[in-house]
């Protein structure tokens, strides 16, 4: 069985080889999603916070979570064990 991995930023599941960002020398990072991460770099200057407010406004309209301070709560709890936000409180 196949683990699931998510992006180390975002949270996201990378469920195929297209979402996963790149290196610096063009290989596949192993660690974040194509939209957070692409040629070595972030393409994100935020604080986990402001990540976390950014992915629950892309999700606002998918039913995932009806109280937006809970969920943000969670999210926070879980994005503090991202390697990204490791240490960051």
């Amino acid at each position: 069985m196949k683990q699931e991995v998510y992006c180390q930023s975002c949270g996201m599941p990378m469920a195929s080889e297209d979402l996963f960002g790149t290196n610096a020398d063009q290989s596949k990072s192993e660690d974040y999603c194509c939209y957070c991460y692409k040629d070595g770099a972030f393409l994100q200057q935020c604080t986990m916070e402001e990540m976390v407010d950014f992915c629950l406004d892309m999700q606002q309209d998918s039913g995932m979570y009806s109280n937006r301070e809970e969920a943000k709560a969670q999210m926070m709890e879980w994005f503090i064990t991202l390697r990204r936000w490791a240490g960051e409180q």
